[in-house]
């Protein structure tokens, strides 16, 4: 069984195809969402000033339909687990940024980990709506947890 990310990969480049054959106007911009991504404010984990357990920007808000970069940064001394796994489903994937190296991949991750300080950007585009928890796992009870909200 497909995921269900795996599943819309498949069904909107083939729906704007089959409209661009039809004589259905598609706007260039609709082939490739991912050009205009707008970049979100970081989602940052801890600090350098020794605060393992502060959370800069934990509430997100996006719009369904449109691209975006999320930067999640790990400053803290801690490691920290990122579990978002539902909101990971209902997103289409473009990549995973790590130390300006890219991941592509059919289906989405199950978690981002960080065993030390620095940073995993994820380049998307939000697709079904709702509001998503993410957490720092095993560090939620210390404030390591916030939503992702797509509108």
């Amino acid at each position: 069984m497909p995921f269900p990310g795996q599943s819309l990969r498949r069904l909107v480049p083939l729906a704007l195809a089959t409209a661009a054959l039809a004589g259905v106007a598609v706007p260039a911009s609709a082939l490739d969402l991912t050009k205009k991504r707008e970049n979100l404010p970081d989602l940052v984990l801890g600090n350098d000033q020794g605060n393992d357990f502060v959370v800069e920007n934990k509430d997100i808000e996006i719009e369904s339909g449109k691209a975006y970069r999320l930067r999640i940064v790990a400053k803290g001394g801690q490691e920290y687990k990122f579990y978002a796994p539902e909101f990971f489903r209902y997103i289409w994937l473009n990549q995973i940024v790590i130390e300006h190296k890219e991941i592509h991949g059919g289906g989405p991750p199950d978690h981002l980990e960080f065993d030390e300080p620095g940073e995993i950007a994820i380049e998307f585009v939000a697709i079904k709506p709702g509001a998503y928890k993410w957490e720092a796992r095993g560090l939620e009870s210390k404030g390591m947890a916030g939503t992702l909200t797509v509108k």
